[in-house]
Parts: C-alpha cells; structure tokens; sequence
C-alpha cells in the first residue's frame, strides 16, 4: 500500500513539474529552466523547513496557534542570532516564500523583491559556520534575465507562473510518503540533462548508476563515517549514500569538490533539498587535481565518482606535481590529454584503510600503454584493485560508451582481482539502457561472492594479470558468450542436396515446357 502510494505521488509531482515546463515552453526553454524551477523550489523549502522549526518548538512550549509567517518582521528580529546559529541563516516572516507568493501577483516591483528576498536569505549566513553553504545559492536565479522577458511586466508575470507552479506541488516533507522535494530535484535533472546533451549529462549520473556505486562500495556495510566525491557534479551520486544506508548511516555527512560554479550551486541545493542540514556536507568549488580541498579531513570509508573522462590537465607541464604526495607515489603524472588517472590517484589518496572507492572509468585506461601502464602496474603491484566492472553502453546522457567501474581499496584479504563483465545487464529504455533492480542485484551478489562464473564473472590472479602486462580489460579475462547459432554440418549438406535435387527437377520441367512451346 505504501509503494503504491508513493508511485502516485512520484507521478502526481512529475506530472506538476512538467506542467511548468510547458506552461513556459518558448519562453524559459531548455536546460536554463531548472535554474528557475530549482530555485523557487528551494526557496520554498528553506521557507518551510525554518517555519516548520521554529513553531515546532514554540508548540512544544504550549503556544499551539503560533505561527511564525503571521509574525511580524520586528519580533521575529528579536531571534535571528539564535536561529542563525540553529539553521545557519535567517528569513523575515514577510519574506517567507508563502507571503511573497502571495503578494506576487500585485507586486509591480516582484523582481527586485525575490532580488531583495535572496540577497537577505544569503547575508544572513555571514560570519556564522553556514556562510560558506549559503554564499551565492541564488545566483542562477537571475530575476532580470532576458530570458524570463523583454520587460519587466513580462519578467514578472513570468515569475508569478513559477512561484504559483511550485506552490502548488505537494511538496510537505512532513507528509508525503516520499522524499518529495529530493524527488523533485531527481526529476527535474533526469528531464533536463536527458535533452541537454554533454551540457546536462557531464555532471548528472543517473540514479541507477548511483545507486549501483554506492552498494558496491557499502558491501558488508551498515553505515561509513562519510562520503566523498572528487567531482562531484550536482551531487546526485553523493547523496545516493543517504538512500541507501539511511539518513543515519552516513555518520559525518557529504563532502565533495567541483569546478563549474552552476553545478557547485546545485549541489549544495541538492543537499537543502534532501534535508543534509548545513553542518553534514562540505562542497568546495575548485580544481580538484590543481588545488584540492579536505587536505586535512580525516580519511573517507566511502569514495563514488563519476569524473569527466580523459579532459586535459596540466600534468607534467608543472613542476610540482610530481612531487604531490597524492600522484608522487606512481613514480609518473596521468597523460597531459588524460586526466583520468590523476582523479584515480587523487581518490586512492582520500580513501581510508578500511574503505572502498568505486569509480567510473573510460575504458581506455585500462589497456593504454605509457604513464597509464605504469600507473596501473602501481595500482596492482600495490594490491589497490579490488575489481573492474564493464558496464553497457549508452548508460549515460549525453555519450553513448561503455563504461567501467574501477573499485579500489586498501585492505584486500588477498591479492587477486574480480572482473565482471556485465555488458547485458541492461534494458533499453527509450534511447538510452538502463539497470534495473534486478541488474543492480546480479552484479552487487556477484561482487560479494567473488565466485568464477562462466561469461560473466572472474577472480584472477596477481600473477596472471602481470603476465598480461597489467592490461585491466574486462574482455581479457572473461570470455564472452558465443550467441551464433551452432550449425550441423551433416544436416546443411543434406538439405542443399535437396535444394540442388529440386532445382533439377525444376529444370527438367523447364525444359520440356521450353520443348513444347517450339514445337508448336
């Protein structure tokens, strides 16, 4: 009963979101809309969530017909230190989401309000621990883009839709049966990055993929200290953790770096909407090779990453990083035109002794000669593979390769490495393949067993792998399933021997027809 309930409600809440996105076809088109929709949802939910706080402890208190929206904004004042220090920022009652909205449609000057609303929402959370969580949350929300408009009527009737749209999801994370704005967001940027080609799909990870990560680097798990992603996109993949473990089973929460500054705002909102309270996550925008935040963290149990395949670095063109402990213990740098290994070495540098980083990979690096050779001849020698994973083609949006998950650890019970060929462990679904639940198990099992299983799974030796010049290919080690049809011999020839004699029964016929016709 309640599955079946939260399949209406999933489907209730999509079908709301797709409603806007028509409603504003033309106008606010492609992939900027989710800046707007993503936006107004969050606000709507820090709205909410702070509302829901505060009058949850006055009703504790006895006061049951409080209300902190009817509040005015002076007496609200009167507590914005300590809920700053609470919640890690501060709304007035008259910026509220549900007052603003309200007023919206009257309001001449609507842009500069939400201006004004989220300038006050990200100032507040200066000087306190959440400055950092809060700076420049809105700023995709741009209230004066041309975009939304060419007047500032248009801009704002515009606006109206979305306030109203959102506002009429349901969208209370007390109620719902499922974890509806997290759901929402999920949506919304497996609608957008399916249309939005590399733009969207470079740092969105579908969720069947994430979830496929996280079992595999949580096998044997109830629960890891945190969870770490080196390029971590809008987040999707970090927070996977949090469904599958449990809200409680990610004790210190999610910590990850990206370099695009859109994508880093998203992350962050990704982590408000799924309810990470400002205090569990740590999301830094930087390069994460060249200048790597959480040098001084303590080491994490979980790493899941997607990073961008085989984009240019600096490499070898500086002189310094040779000598960073991260890549110095390889001996070499991953290839200028290659930076895949660096983000590989970067996460065995982060990875705890007793964790696991499952990590997707181009499959080039695992035969390529040169610097990736011998960095994987590192990996080997050193007993940090665990196991290599092909996956099927076209799982992602936005590249239609095949991919590879290398996992990594630090504590192998033995020195042999799994290799899983899992190419069909798919189904097709519109242009794209996908894991179902049942793909995901197949695999996970086959990852805890570790037993050999013709065409799909194999556990080889440290030796057989050196012997084959530390090539990490899947194929090499797991033959594939010969589909072609197996012919006899003896019964093709006899069935052409009919088809000859039949043949020549007709050219007799033939012939006398020819006969009879000259004849006469």
């Amino acid at each position: 009963m309640v599955d079946k309930r939260k399949e209406q409600e999933r489907a209730e809440l999509h079908r709301a979101i797709w409603a806007i996105a028509d409603d504003l076809r033309g106008a606010v088109d492609g992939w900027d809309f989710k800046n707007y929709v993503l936006g107004a949802m969050f606000y709507r939910y820090i709205s909410e969530n702070f509302t829901a706080y505060i009058n949850a402890g006055e009703i504790e208190a006895g006061n049951t017909t409080f209300d902190y929206a009817k509040m005015s904004d002076a007496d609200a004042e009167e507590a914005r230190s300590g809920l700053i220090e609470e919640k890690g920022f501060f709304i007035r009652p008259s910026e509220l989401f549900c007052n603003v909205r309200a007023k919206a449609p009257l309001d001449e000057n609507l842009n500069e309000t939400l201006e004004r609303v989220f300038n006050n929402i990200e100032d507040s959370a200066k000087g306190s621990e959440a400055e950092d969580d809060f700076a420049g949350l809105f700023a995709d929300f741009d209230v004066n883009s041309n975009k939304l408009g060419g007047t500032v009527a248009k801009r704002n009737e515009r606006l109206v839709k979305i306030l109203n749209g959102i506002a009429e999801m349901k969208l209370e994370y007390k109620d719902n049966a499922i974890d509806a704005f997290g759901d929402a967001y999920e949506y919304l940027m497996t609608m957008y990055a399916s249309n939005a080609g590399k733009s969207g799909g470079e740092f969105f990870t579908p969720s069947d993929v994430s979830e496929l990560l996280t079992r595999i680097g949580t096998v044997g798990k109830t629960e890891v200290n945190k969870v770490y992603d080196p390029a971590c996109g809008s987040g999707s993949l970090l927070l996977k953790a949090q469904s599958v473990l449990g809200k409680e089973g990610v004790r210190q929460g999610y910590f990850g770096q990206e370099i695009n500054i859109t994508t880093f705002n998203l992350c962050r909102i990704n982590m408000f909407l799924h309810d990470v309270g400002f205090d569990k996550f740590n999301v830094a925008c930087e390069d994460t090779l060249l200048n790597p935040a959480h040098w001084d963290d303590e080491p994490f149990e979980l790493i899941v990453s997607n990073p961008p395949y085989s984009i240019k670095w600096e490499g070898d063109d500086s002189p310094t990083l040779i000598n960073d402990p991260r890549f110095a213990p390889a001996g070499v740098l991953a290839p200028k035109s290659k930076a895949d290994f660096a983000f590989i070495m970067h996460s065995l540098s982060w990875l705890a002794s007793n964790g696991t980083a499952a990590i997707v990979t181009f499959p080039g690096i695992m035969y390529r000669g040169g610097a990736e050779q011998k960095i994987r001849k590192y990996l080997i020698d050193n007993n940090y593979v665990d196991c290599v994973i092909q996956l099927p083609s076209n799982l992602f949006y936005g590249t239609s390769i095949a991919t590879c998950v290398l996992v990594l650890k630090k504590g192998k019970k033995d020195n042999n490495i799994l290799f899983i060929d899992a190419t069909n462990e798919c189904i097709k679904i519109t242009n794209n393949n996908k894991l179902t639940p049942e793909n995901i198990d197949n695999i996970v099992n086959e990852y805890a067993s570790r037993e050999d299983k013709d065409h799909f799974a194999r556990l080889v030796s440290y030796a057989e792998v050196k012997e084959n010049d530390y090539n990490l290919s899947v194929s090499t080690y797991v033959e594939a399933e010969d589909t072609r049809e197996v012919i006899n011999i003896v019964e093709l020839n006899t069935h052409i021997e009919e088809i000859v004699a039949r043949e020549n029964v007709l050219r007799t016929e033939i012939s006398k027809i020819i006969a009879e016709i000259e004849v006469q």
